[in-house]
């Protein structure tokens, strides 16, 4: 691999997802001689069986299978939740169904005879896609699994604190001390790993766009 070539994230795969035998061993090779781990599958119904749903992956895809066709195997992964980067592999004939796919998401098409090279950089763009989202997803399960473990109290405390309302202002609305709302407010800033309801504030923001 040269200075220029682009590298994976770390545990990366690519799924080759092709009928031919051929095309699938040298796709592979291909890869593995960019140090990109691969996994091969004969057709879109083995891939969705066994292939995974999310993480640091992506897919590449012919568009022409035999039994289930490149695009119904597209369009079920995303029917099933998977948002997991595409590339088709396409001839020329199926450009305008690959520019279709592009409309509903796939992350781009390869046109068939396609450079090594140019296949194998996208296909890491890909792979620093599905990574970044897959930190996305990974930190929103954290922030819930957090604000999960408030308390009903404590979680009162959290909506009116990022709301900039005072100490004093948080315990006149739900009818307590001062003293029970700075205690709230401690365990709500360790619970959530935040030190001012500054970084709360801007946490939740991130979190619920």
């Amino acid at each position: 691999m040269t200075d220029r070539e682009p590298a994976p994230p770390p545990g990366a795969i690519v799924h080759v997802v092709d009928d031919d035998p051929a095309i699938r061993d040298s796709l592979v090779f291909l890869f593995a001689s960019r140090a990109i781990a691969t996994r091969a599958w004969a057709g879109g119904e083995e891939f969705l069986a066994g292939g995974p749903a999310a993480g640091c992956a992506c897919v590449v895809l012919d568009i022409r299978l035999g039994g289930i066709s490149g695009l119904e195997t597209f369009e079920r992964l995303r029917a099933a939740g998977s948002r997991l980067p595409v590339l088709f592999l396409t001839g020329h004939a199926d450009v305008p169904i690959a520019v279709e796919a592009l409309k509903k998401g796939a992350f781009d098409f390869i046109e068939k005879p396609f450079d090594d090279n140019a296949l194998v950089d996208r296909a890491v763009e890909a792979l620093h896609s599905a990574a970044a989202a897959s930190s996305v997803v990974q930190r929103r399960e954290s922030i819930e699994q957090m604000l999960a473990g408030l308390t009903l109290r404590e979680r009162e405390v959290l909506d009116h604190l990022v709301r900039g309302e005072l100490n004093k202002q948080i315990a006149d609305t739900l009818g307590v001390s001062m003293r029970t709302v700075e205690v709230h407010r401690a365990r709500v800033f360790e619970k959530m790993g935040v030190r001012n309801a500054v970084e709360l504030a801007t946490l939740l923001a991130a979190f619920r766009n």
